[in-house]
């Protein structure tokens, strides 16, 4: 580890985007300094009053670092941010006290009678810029990055100079690897506000593969524009551990969300002018299910009227808004094995009743078709590169809290097909996004995995611990002791299933090597193996440990996974399966909703199909207050969506929302566009 010094003006300068994020108030970066990462005493030195134009040429010349510093002290500042508001992310209005960027994110004026602000900075060396204009060492055009996946030109289409997409008929050709190979699932405990790292532990561990000669490809989701604007920001790793372009994923990537957003949408208006056109299927306004979707966070969109303003312009009715990643039509999609199993899954999308109490298909209106169409270019997955050149499919976006939480099956096959080694995760904590990767993607696509990765870190323990939430950076051995009653949940939850955990410790700056050798401790009680990596800083270095661990726990022989249910069980033996073995719930309460939805599930012949519960992943219980692991509660399921297309019931628990809101201070406020380069988006 070496020492890197960057100075960048604080006002007056534009610097080609390298510093957007240096421009602001000395107040700002004074709040966010204990999270730098420590050189050799964690030093952040402010010096005031130096000549603006002596800075300007300063910047100029020290350009390069600058950039790289412009990324590591977004990235602080966002988990500052985010630790600060600790509410829910599908609902994070409440929000009382967030640390955020000034809302004037312009430069602040600079004149005679005032000097500019030199930062500073002592960081770890390496920290990469989210966006470079150049390419990034280490990184390589994709036709090569193909070409390390042995995929031959014509079974790819280039989408621009970094991008690709690969066609599904390759898992129909013969698998052109010798060595077998091993799907690894990453987890993590239950989560803080701002994520404990999967994605860039799954990068990180992906990148101390390759460096030890393995043949690799991750299997990742793509980011949703809600996340993006919102609070929670990108999803495309961080530091040295990240995916390239990372900006062109964060936001518009190759269209998939669109496409999906159109064919969703496309459906909701065939039905609207179904009912405007006379209503041949007798269709009953009052019990349309079929809601649009949007891929932004809009709490205004929740709940809407539709068909006002007269005859001519529909049949009003009540219906409202799921953000884009909750939309049946990206489960589905993610789940589909071909072109011809996501027809039929569409075919069977339940949109409505008739009065009679019929249900009412894609099929019924004639949507299957056009709404594949739409489709046919996003059923192919996305190949991209991380910053070490290690390839990565990355495919697909539900969320964990409200959906099924695994990027597509399709995705994930073509990285086993091509790869001896894949790096997948699912969303949230192990108790989300996990479980629905074994019960419902797993047994749909016939996977099978060799070693789940868990993701923990000291300050996520620290808040199960107690700890306030902003005090997780200071020094409390303490909180972190009572805190791994959390870990040792979920490994539990993970050999409920068969599986071998490996936990990781996912290094910040601020971590003491005394706290982390009290969770090695612990582990090695639990026999459970631990490594510590440092990937956000090192890249692939500093995850061999991680990387070498989890070679040595896949070295024995694979035994199946073990659902927690059959699909014959009743719904509520389901739900409480679930509830009781991943959570540690008490009992299933269904309110009177909920018993009625029941009915219609059993009327219909639905009730064979695998559950997604949807639920807070702000803790273990339905109820986001309680951290740690909580004991004697009881799991409220207020209400049932038949999701017939993707193939699963979804039960909705505590007060979950399906639209999202944005915070006080959305992420939005600092992107910006200059000298035509997109800045602020991480």
């Amino acid at each position: 580890m070496r020492e890197i010094t960057v100075a960048a003006l604080m006002g007056g300068v534009e610097a080609r985007g390298a510093v957007q994020h240096l421009f602001v108030v000395e107040r700002r970066l004074r709040r966010i300094a204990r999270l730098l990462p420590p050189v050799s005493a964690a030093r952040l030195h402010f010096q005031l009053r130096i000549d603006a134009r002596a800075i300007r040429e300063l910047v100029q010349r020290a350009l390069r670092p600058a950039r790289e510093a412009a990324g590591a002290l977004a990235d602080c500042q966002r988990r500052a941010e985010l630790e600060r508001d600790q509410e829910q992310r599908d609902e994070p209005e409440r929000a009382s006290s967030q640390v955020g960027w000034p809302r004037d994110s312009g430069s602040p004026s600079v004149s005679s009678s005032r000097a500019a602000s030199l930062c500073v900075i002592a960081i770890r060396s390496g920290a990469m810029p989210p966006e470079p204009a150049a390419r990034i060492p280490g990184t390589r055009p994709i036709a090569e990055v193909a070409e390390a996946l042995g995929i031959r030109a014509g079974e790819w289409q280039p989408y621009g100079n970094d991008v690709a997409k690969l066609d599904p008929a390759l898992l129909d050709t013969p698998r052109r690897r010798n060595v077998a190979p091993r799907l690894v699932l990453v987890s993590a405990i239950t989560p803080t506000a701002a994520g404990e790292g999967k994605t860039t532990t799954s990068i990180g561990l992906a990148q101390g593969l390759a460096r030890l000669g393995e043949s690799v490809c991750l299997a990742l989701r793509e980011p949703s524009l809600g996340p993006v604007f919102g609070m929670k920001g990108g999803g495309t790793g961080a530091g040295q551990s990240q995916l390239v372009p990372s900006t062109r994923i964060n936001l518009h990537f190759t269209g998939d969300f669109h496409a999906i957003t159109s064919a969703h949408n496309l459906l909701a208006a065939l039905l609207d002018n179904h009912l405007y056109w006379g209503n041949a299927l007798r269709i009953d306004p009052r019990r349309v299910l079929w809601k649009r979707v949007i891929d932004m966070n809009d709490r205004a969109l929740r709940n809407v009227i539709v068909g006002l303003g007269g005859p001519g312009q529909g049949v009003p009715r009540e219906t409202g808004f799921d953000i884009t990643a909750a939309s049946e039509v990206m489960a589905l999609l993610c789940l589909a094995r071909d072109e011809d199993d996501l027809r039929a899954r569409i075919e069977r999308l339940l949109v409505a009743f008739t009065e009679d109490g019929a249900p009412v298909t894609a099929k019924d209106l004639g949507a299957a078709g056009a709404m594949a169409a739409l489709l046919h270019d996003t059923l192919w997955p996305n190949l991209v590169q991380t910053v070490e050149g290690v390839p990565a499919l990355v495919h697909g976006g539900p969320f964990a809290n409200i959906a099924h939480g695994c990027n597509s099956a399709i995705a994930t096959r073509l990285a086993l097909h091509c790869a001896d080694w894949t790096i997948t995760e699912a969303g949230f904590g192990f108790d989300l996004g996990a479980e629905k990767f074994f019960d419902i993607k797993c047994r749909s696509a016939g996977l099978e995995a060799d070693a789940v990765v868990l993701v923990a870190t000291l300050r996520a323990l620290k808040l199960h611990g107690g700890a306030a939430a902003d005090a997780l950076e200071k020094p409390d051995a303490a909180a972190v002791s009572r805190g791994l009653a959390n870990l040792d949940k979920h490994v539990e939850n993970i050999r409920c299933f068969g599986e071998r955990p490996l936990v990781a410790l996912n290094r910040f700056g601020a971590d003491r090597d005394d706290e982390i050798e009290g969770v090695r401790a612990h582990c090695a009680e639990l026999a459970v193996p631990f490594a510590v990596s440092d990937h956000f800083a090192r890249g692939g270095e500093g995850a061999i440990e991680l990387a070498r661990a989890l070679r040595e726990q896949v070295s024995g022989a694979r035994s199946p996974f073990r659902p927690l249910y059959r699909l014959e069980d009743s719904f509520p033996d389901k739900v409480l399966a679930v509830a009781s073995r991943m959570y540690g719930a008490r009992g299933v309460v269904l309110t009177k909703e909920a018993q009625r939805d029941l009915r219609e599930v059993r009327r219909l012949g639905y009730e064979r199909l695998p559950v997604c519960i949807a639920k807070t992943p702000a803790s273990l219980s339905d109820d986001p207050r309680l951290r740690g692991r909580p004991r004697d509660f009881d799991v409220t399921v207020r209400s049932i969506q038949i999701n017939a297309g993707a193939g699963f019931l979804v039960a909705l628990t505590g007060e979950i929302l399906r639209m999202p809101g944005l915070p006080r201070r959305p992420l939005a406020e600092s992107m910006d566009v200059r000298d035509c380069e997109i800045v602020g988006v991480h």
